[in-house]
């Protein structure tokens, strides 16, 4: 989880699968990452997701999926990215 926090963000890392269905048979939970490094990492991983447009999907108000548009920008395909991840382009992400 990434909150914005006015310009100094607050993350949280655990469980992918939060769900009712998992608390009953197991413990789940939530850590904040304040290590610098690993918060830069994880910046840059959600910012990659966030930019893929080859991989994407858009979830309609009914509920169905539309495949992300282009609008004009080059594709960004976030599996082929992290072949050419460098430490200047982690160092550098931003979500907002």
């Amino acid at each position: 989880m990434y909150f914005h926090n006015d310009n100094d963000p607050v993350l949280y890392a655990g469980s992918a699968d939060m769900m009712v269905r998992s608390f009953d048979r197991r413990i789940e939970s939530l850590f904040q990452v304040v290590d610098p490094t690993p918060k830069q990492q994880l910046i840059n991983l959600l910012s990659y997701n966030l930019k893929d447009n080859v991989n994407s999907y858009v979830m309609q108000e009914d509920g169905s999926y539309e495949i992300k548009e282009l609008w004009g920008d080059p594709p960004f395909n976030v599996h082929k990215a992290f072949f050419d991840i460098t430490v200047d382009s982690v160092s550098e992400a931003e979500l907002f």
